[in-house]
């Protein structure tokens, strides 16, 4: 049983393989006549209508489930959960807060589970990431994705996506927002070197790609005003785009927190590429898919890849 709980879950060749299969114009109907769970702890724009549409793309009916109608440890446990939606479902999507909770799931082994967001990663954003760079720079290695903010479950997973695809990972964040040891051990592992910078300007000059998310993500709220003081100098303006060179792009994963890591001139500016990366998301997640439920359970059961 293949579950996608982080981008390195998938060999190099396996991503490339996903990658394929998410701009395949005619892809195989992996879910006809059958259902894909979707279990949503945090609100999302782009993952719930990503995942709907590239369920019903390949002939399946998504089922969206909100945290109250399940209550994950509350009304019953993850596994409990699993347990029951395995009997309805060929496969599992879940948008959590804990890294754990996506763990657990997959630990029954009864469907494919698939990270939609995590508190650890954020594997099918780094899927749609890398589509974008790689249909906008074509090959992707010895090229370089800067990003600039917190290294946070996003930044986690991109790096790993992106530096397997042989790209040069670079960051530059505020001390106490850079990658932890354990983030940067599990990259590390899978073969990828992250260049640390201390200044943005630094990081980006020069690269293909400047990559930034927002400094107060969900269930962080409280600590917003600390946030903005400890980022200041750190904003993807068009004073840092000037810095990385005429022919950077900028991506960035949205909700944009306009005027704060990012400003309304560059987001809405001929750099910007945010909104091909936000489409992806769904080509990319239709790729997975197609792959988790296709090719690697025909692996999986021997038969015919």
């Amino acid at each position: 049983m293949r579950h996608l709980l982080e981008v390195d879950d998938l060999t190099r060749a396996e991503l490339v393989r996903v990658l394929d299969l998410a701009v395949d114009p005619s892809p195989p109907r992996v879910l006809e006549g059958r259902g894909m769970g979707l279990v949503f702890e945090k609100p999302s724009a782009r993952t719930r209508n990503s995942m709907e549409m590239a369920v019903v793309q390949l002939g399946g009916h998504p089922v969206y489930i909100q945290a109250s109608e399940v209550g994950l440890d509350t009304r019953e446990s993850v596994e409990d959960v699993t347990r029951t939606l395995a009997c309805y479902h060929a496969a599992i999507g879940a948008r959590v807060f804990a890294h754990s909770t996506v763990e657990r799931m997959a630990a029954m082994d009864l469907v494919p589970i698939v990270n939609m967001l995590s508190d650890g990663a954020h594997p099918l954003q780094a899927l749609a990431d890398v589509l974008t760079m790689r249909q906008l720079l074509g090959d992707l290695a010895g090229r370089t994705v800067a990003y600039v903010g917190d290294a946070n479950n996003v930044f986690r997973s991109l790096g790993l996506a992106a530096g397997m695809l042989g790209m040069e990972v670079r960051f530059a964040g505020p001390p106490g927002y850079r990658p932890s040891a354990v983030d940067a051990d599990r990259i590390a592992a899978a073969g990828v070197e992250v260049h640390e910078f201390e200044r943005p300007e630094e990081a980006v000059d020069g690269t293909d790609v400047v990559y930034t998310d927002v400094w107060t993500s969900m269930g962080q709220e409280e600590e917003s005003a600390k946030r903005l003081q400890d980022f200041e100098g750190y904003r993807v303006d068009e004073r840092l785009m000037a810095a990385a060179g005429d022919r950077a792009l900028l991506l960035h994963c949205l909700p944009a927190h306009r005027g704060e890591e990012v400003s309304d001139g560059v987001v809405d500016g001929p750099a910007s590429r945010v909104w091909p990366q936000a489409e992806n998301r769904m080509h990319a997640a239709r790729g997975l898919l197609a792959w988790l439920l296709g090719e690697a359970a025909g692996a999986e059961t021997g038969g015919a890849t």
